[in-house]
């Protein structure tokens, strides 16, 4: 009877320290998936502005008139989806 009761205090022993473990690894797991989307917000924001320089390099090139012939059609393929954009945005507007 001593050795089941034992036993028991062992097993249940050795569950306790599984649920502190659980709960251990949930509150890393939580601050971890935290810190994921705290990056992955920068990394959007970091694509966002990199788009956004490039854009502006595109219009300073243009300015300074020292595009080539890839740059100035990559250029032009741009303004032609810019001005799509707009377009319906425009028709939204209207209705």
């Amino acid at each position: 009877m001593q050795a089941l009761e034992n036993d028991i205090k062992r097993v249940n022993t050795k569950l306790q320290q599984l649920l502190k473990q659980y709960l251990l690894l949930q509150k890393q797991n939580e601050s971890l998936n935290t810190a994921l989307s705290e990056l992955k917000e920068l990394n959007e924001k970091q694509f966002a502005e990199i788009s956004q320089l490039q854009t502006q390099v595109s219009i300073l090139k243009s300015a300074a008139g020292e595009m080539n012939e890839t740059d100035k059609k990559s250029f032009d393929k741009q303004l032609g989806q810019y001005i799509k954009e707009l377009d319906k945005c425009i028709a939204l507007i209207s209705e």
